[in-house]
């Protein structure tokens, strides 16, 4: 019987970046949606009233938080890392991006803007494999990934984590897709119920197999990738819903994350908070167990209220 030792989560792209960087990149993202769109954004009242200074005490804390989390891979040294999060437009595009995709391929190194790696990183082929045949058994439409274009995996949501967390990459891993971004995605019902599975295909696991999942995005953004055709709400580019984010916080502190999959596709939607797909399948995986930590900060100039946490359930040995 397997377990799931650890569950991590953090949000990425400028959670991954010092702020020093993140003028220049949310400048980018602004010309981007003009690209797109054709539609000129504007600077959020936060952004001039935030400074450098200030936001590198509270990136403090969150760098904080990820360290914590690299920590704990170190000490619970798990046999198989899950990473779930989505797709930007960079391993999939317009001509196909599914809604769950398993990688099952023997290895990849990373690539992409937001990082890379020397390091080629390992498949832990049995564990992929377990959950797209398992997850097809139980009706769920997972597409079969064998390999990537020169064999570099793209996707930030995947390729900023495993750079940060793994840079030896000393543990397999099992690469999970789960789209969030491009609308119609996934339902946040779907989501938990993915997460229920994946705890399932753990549990079938040979005998002290050690399992740690991440879930990769959130919380609240509004960038250029936004599924802005879909979107009816009041909020503009850069905007951030906090007051949406400290009811998220609240429920995933005190182990009612799983109220989290009662939510709608227009909830998330309309609090920028597409992303907390992977969160939502983290929790499913793990049951309503309190989070370890949750550090969360609001960051006008990286366009996101940025969160990071850490669950670590009981041993399975400990309950028997």
């Amino acid at each position: 019987m397997g377990e799931i030792v650890a569950g991590l989560a953090s949000s990425h792209a400028f959670a991954f970046m010092p702020p020093e960087r993140w003028d220049e990149f949310r400048e980018q993202n602004r010309r981007l949606l003009y690209e797109r769109r054709g539609v000129a954004a504007p600077v959020q009242d936060g952004v001039r009233v935030e400074t450098l200074a200030a936001n590198l005490r509270g990136y403090a804390r969150i760098r904080g938080g990820l360290d914590r989390l690299r920590s704990l891979l170190t000490e619970q040294r798990p046999d198989a890392l899950v990473v779930i999060g989505d797709d930007q437009d960079e391993n999939f595009d317009a001509s196909n991006v599914p809604q769950l995709a398993v990688h099952v391929g023997e290895e990849f190194t990373l690539a992409g803007p937001l990082a890379t790696g020397a390091a080629t990183h390992r498949v832990h082929r049995g564990l992929a494999t377990a959950l797209l045949e398992q997850g097809v058994r139980e009706g769920f439409d997972i597409a079969r990934l064998g390999s990537f274009p020169n064999g570099e995996l793209r996707s930030h949501a995947h390729t900023q984590v495993l750079a940060d967390m793994l840079p030896r990459a000393d543990i397999p891993v099992v690469l999970v897709f789960l789209n969030a971004i491009h609308h119609p995605a996934v339902p946040p019902w779907r989501c938990a119920q993915f997460g229920q599975l994946l705890a399932r295909v753990v549990r079938d696991r040979p005998e002290g197999e050690r399992v740690a999942v991440y879930a990769s995005g959130g919380w609240s953004h509004f960038t250029a990738g936004y599924p802005w055709d879909a979107y009816r709400g009041p909020h503009t580019h850069g905007a951030i819903d906090a007051a949406f984010d400290h009811v998220v916080r609240e429920l995933v502190e005190g182990g009612d994350g799983g109220r989290l999959g009662e939510l709608t596709d227009t909830d998330l939607l309309e609090h920028g908070q597409v992303e907390l797909r992977a969160w939502i399948a983290l929790i499913g995986a793990l049951g309503d167990l309190p989070a370890d930590f949750v550090e969360y900060q609001t960051f006008y100039r990286a366009m996101m209220g940025m969160a990071v946490a850490a669950w670590t359930p009981e041993p399975v040995g400990r309950n028997r």
